[in-house]
Parts: C-alpha cells; sequence; structure tokens
C-alpha cells in the first residue's frame, strides 16, 4: 500500500431545493389558493474516521467530493426531499485545514468520530408561506440556497505514544524491530528508513504502548535537507520523544554533538514540540567498553541535562526491556495525573494547541515554497509514494 500523508480535497455540500409556486386547482374548488411546497435542505460533506485505513492514497484518485441537492417543493404542499449526505471516510489521526485560510477545522482521533466540513444550502420556500389575509393568492418563493465550497487540506498523524528521533543509521528501526512486531527496512546506509513506522511494544496482555519511528533528521533538516522535516509532524500527538543516539557513530563525529544538532532541528521544527519529554537512548552500548560508555553519557547529559538516560543495544536487545517497563510506567504515570488534575489537563491541552500551532506555521511555509516552484515540482510536498508498514 502506498503511504501518503497530506492531501488537499474539494468538496461541495448540496444546493437547497427551490420553492413551488402552484396553485390548488380542483373540480368543485375554483379558487382553492397557493399549495406550492418548499423544498429540501442540501446534503451536508462529512468526514468520518475509519480504523481500517492508514493513508490518505484514496484522494489523490479522487480529490473531489459532491453531496446529494435538495429536491424542489411540489403541489399540494409537498416538500421536496432532503439531499444525501456525502460521507467520505479518512484514517483516523487525520486532521482537517481550511486551505485557503489555514483554518483548522477539526482533528478526528477516534474511530467513528465525524465533522461536518461543508454544509447543505438551505431550502427554499413555496408560495403558500407567503399566504396572508391581504395576499390570498402570492407569487412569491424563494431559490434554494447553494451548499458551501470548501478546499481542504487533510494531514495525517500517526497516533502513537513514544516518538523516535535520530540521525541516518542510529538504529531507530532496529529498536522498533526489536521491541515490537514492526518490520521495518533496515540497512548498512543512510535513509533506509523512507516513511513513518509503528509498532505496539506489549509489556504484558492488559499493558502496552505504540512507538513510532520516522525518517532520521540530518544537520539543515529544516532548510529541506535530506527528507526535511515533514514527517516530525507524526511525532505531534506523542508523549515521550526517544533521542536515539549512536555511542559509536560510523562517521566518526560525536554523539554529544549528533544529540546537539538533533535537539536544533526539533526546536527549529516546533518549539513546542520540541518541550516534550526526552529521553536519551544511546545505542550499541556493545560496541564500547564502560570507560568508553561513561564518557558518552556525561557528555550527552551535558547538552540534554536532566534527561533519562539509557543505554541499550538494538541488535542484541540488551537493555531494552528496562526501557520499554520504565516508558509504560512513565506513560501510565502521565495519564493519572491528567486524570485527577485539571491543571496537568489543561497545561497538556495548552502543549498540544502550541504544537498544532507550530504545525500550521510549517504549512504555510510549505505552501509558499510550493507556490513558488515550477508546476512540474509543485506536489513535492503532497506525500510520499512508498510502501508504510503497520505493526499492532
Amino acid at each position: 500500500m502506498k503511504f501518503v500523508d497530506e492531501a488537499v480535497i474539494r468538496v461541495e455540500a448540496g444546493k437547497g431545493g427551490d420553492g413551488c409556486l402552484s396553485f390548488l386547482r380542483m373540480r368543485n374548488l375554483a379558487k382553492g389558493g397557493p399549495d406550492g411546497g418548499n423544498g429540501g435542505d442540501g446534503g451536508d460533506v462529512i468526514l468520518c474516521a475509519e480504523a481500517a485505513l492508514n493513508t490518505l492514497v484514496d484522494f489523490r484518485f479522487q480529490p473531489r467530493y459532491r453531496a446529494q441537492p435538495g429536491q424542489a417543493g411540489g403541489a399540494r404542499e409537498m416538500t421536496g426531499r432532503r439531499g444525501e449526505d456525502a460521507l467520505i471516510k479518512v484514517p483516523v489521526g487525520t486532521t482537517v485545514i481550511d486551505e485557503e485560510t489555514l483554518e483548522p477545522l477539526g482533528d478526528l482521533t477516534e474511530p467513528g468520530q465525524t465533522l461536518r466540513v461543508a454544509a447543505g444550502g438551505r431550502h427554499g420556500l413555496g408560495n403558500t408561506v407567503f399566504k396572508s389575509s391581504v395576499n390570498r393568492a402570492p407569487r412569491r418563493t424563494t431559490k434554494g440556497v447553494p451548499g458551501e465550497v470548501r478546499n481542504l487540506r487533510l494531514q495525517l498523524k500517526l497516533i502513537a505514544d513514544v516518538g523516535l528521533l535520530g540521525l541516518p543509521n542510529a538504529g531507530k528501526s532496529t529498536l522498533i524491530r526489536a521491541v515490537s512486531a514492526a518490520r521495518p527496512k533496515v540497512a548498512d546506509y543512510p535513509f533506509t528508513t523512507l516513511v513513518p513506522n509503528l509498532g505496539t511494544v506489549r509489556i504484558s496482555a492488559e499493558r502496552s504502548f505504540v512507538m513510532a519511528d520516522v525518517p532520521g533528521l540530518i544537520v539543515g533538516a529544516a532548510e529541506g535537507a535530506g527528507l526535511g522535516t515533514r514527517f516530525l509532524r507524526h511525532l505531534a500527538r506523542t508523549r515521550i520523544l526517544y533521542h536515539v543516539i549512536d555511542m559509536l557513530p560510523i562517521d566518526g563525529s560525536q554523539p554529544a554533538e549528533n544529540l546537539a544538532a538533533l535537539e536544533a532541528e526539533l526546536a527549529c521544527f516546533s518549539p513546542a514540540l520540541a518541550s516534550r519529554p526526552r529521553w536519551l537512548i544511546l545505542n550499541k552500548r556493545d560496541a564500547l567498553d564502560e570507560a568508553g560508555r561513561m564518557a558518552v553519557r556525561e557528555a550527552c547529559a551535558a547538552v540534554l541535562p536532566g534527561a533519562p538516560i539509557f543505554e541499550i543495544s538494538a541488535v542484541t536487545g540488551e537493555g531494552t526491556d528496562a526501557l520499554c517497563y520504565a516508558t509504560a510506567e512513565a506513560l501510565e504515570a502521565q495519564r493519572s495525573a491528567e486524570e485527577q488534575d485539571e491543571a496537568v489537563r489543561e497545561a497538556q491541552r495548552a502543549l498540544r494547541e502550541a504544537i498544532d500551532e507550530d504545525l500550521l506555521v510549517q504549512t504555510a511555509e510549505a505552501r509558499q515554497r510550493r507556490a513558488g516552484k515550477a508546476s512540474d515540482d509543485s506536489d513535492e510536498d503532497e506525500g510520499s509514494d512508498v510502501e508504510v508498514h503497520y505493526a499492532r
């Protein structure tokens, strides 16, 4: 299946049915009076979150959706039928943005959740409505109102508890393979991960959390270097970020410098997202002796003071159990605090809103870049036509 995480569609709600101009004519009733009925309302355009979907690729092939118009009114005060709604299924985690104003219209985060994105037009009135004591034979009717028309930008944000961040070949994909059923591609060259991957980490039958792996960042990613920062959108809903750091990089770079570069790119993309709890995951501990590991640990701790630090080997699995148990406990503690303390809930809500605002800024900047490019390149930011793997 092709993975597309962004799409632009046009939705058109149904027009309201026109009112009817009619007078009752019967054999024994010469002056029966007005009997024109009202029209029916136009259908709405409604988005519905569907758990079975995980990509927006279908909207590449069908970018336009119309609801049914309302039926016109009829004689003998017959009201027109209401137009049928257009129900559009989207993946869970889809954010809806008005393409013209960049106004966020809604966020579909639960299966079955619906969002009306275009309202159908109101029905027209038949001449019966305008009958009065001084106007016994009105010839006045009204037309149905056109339905709303909108261009919408759909953005898919994966729903995960933990997000993996790191430079290429830091071991993110190997880690998610070691702790979950996800099987992303692993190879000895950069950018083997081209799309986000999800994996469910099961601690026990009742305890689990979802981990998201995104393509690696490099210095200058905020300016578009490498794969850029567009996939960081999929970490917007996470509660904890893992900074996966290679303790012995094959290019000879320093782990602490790589961590500082990672922090800088994250902060440039979204300061609010950079305020999420970040954990230091020092990978390839089996490649260094104790003195070497301690030196790397101290240097990285100086870059990100106070962050929990875990030394692991994603290849052998060493240290991953302790990491997963600690993560599960931290997530459970966060959820419990939100349930019990309204101030904590409010702080988390404000943080999510701040992250969404940062993402809107990124969306506006991306639109400006697309507008400045040639038409052949105008759809570069619409999504990646590559495979995605979901492991539950």
